[in-house]
């Protein structure tokens, strides 16, 4: 939603045959000048791509025909300012999830243990959730939610279901509410108020992901179901996975459900330094 208020001033009144990458530049350049990083445009312009292309290929008018004849093509910028991703450690999450209001807590955590995105979590759905074996159960994110646009399989580790099971009751079709309406943005005013409290200003949003990933790989589990549960991988969940397959993913975010050993936070991250000519390693450690 804010992505469609940012574009809005810029495209709102254009006809849809007129939305293309030449017009979408004054978007693009007073969002530079207004400090946005690449990363943070490209989110908006993947919404207009995203409903561009519905006009092409979905939505109709009365007369059976699509509302655009093909949807243009719209570029990513690259401003060269992303940064390395900051995955938290146990002992930092603790620090910052004390200093969350309750409903941006449950919806970290949920991120942190599922490596869903914010717009996937912001729009989960009770009719999306499926039972998955051993009594478990997760959630079939439909195509119109997801970045590749496929439908994605998300399974829930003993943490995440805790959190799920917490939100019962409270909406009758969005899982993650506040004051019974829908949250729209877990990273807003009050995740950066508890971020400063925290001293983690520099974790952003993005680097829950990160932190699931991170632990997946800690915990031994392979590239390829990293990518899997990441949503990495392209493919229709009602065909491609058998439920030895669904057990197996099961198993593996069961593996980061808590903290494991003191040292669980201890991966070796390769750095390079001003002034040497090989690299660094240093070994990051959870604070106890």
């Amino acid at each position: 939603m804010q992505d469609l208020k940012s574009l809005d001033p810029h495209i709102g009144k254009l006809p849809l045959n007129q939305v293309h990458s030449g017009t979408l530049q004054k978007f693009i350049d007073a969002r530079r000048k207004e400090g946005a990083k690449s990363g943070t445009v490209n989110r908006s312009l993947a919404v207009a791509r995203r409903i561009l292309r519905l006009c092409a290929e979905l939505w109709r008018d009365e007369y059976g025909m699509t509302w655009l004849e093909t949807a243009p093509m719209i570029p990513d910028v690259d401003w060269k300012d992303s940064r390395d991703p900051a995955p938290v450690t146990w002992a930092e999450q603790g620090r910052l999830f004390q200093e969350l209001p309750e409903h941006l807590k449950d919806m970290a955590e949920f991120a942190v243990h599922t490596g869903c995105r914010e717009s996937e979590i912001c729009a989960l759905k009770w009719e999306w959730e499926v039972s998955l074996p051993d009594k478990g159960f997760g959630f079939i994110l439909p195509a119109s939610v997801t970045k590749n646009g496929c439908d994605r399989l998300v399974v829930l580790n003993a943490t995440a279901r805790a959190v799920v099971n917490r939100q019962r009751g409270k909406h009758e079709h969005q899982v993650f509410t506040f004051s019974s309406r829908p949250v729209a943005s877990i990273f807003n005013n009050a995740w950066r108020k508890g971020r400063k409290k925290a001293g983690l200003t520099h974790v952003r949003g993005h680097d829950l992901r990160h932190t699931f990933g991170r632990r997946l790989r800690a915990a031994g589990v392979n590239e390829e179901t990293r990518a899997e549960l990441l949503g990495h991988k392209r493919g229709s969940v009602t065909t491609h996975y058998s439920a030895a397959e669904v057990a197996e993913l099961v198993k593996a975010v069961e593996l980061i459900a808590e903290k494991r050993g003191p040292d669980s936070d201890g991966v070796a991250v390769v750095k390079f330094r001003f002034g040497h000519k090989m690299p660094t390693v240093e070994k990051r450690k959870a604070a106890e």
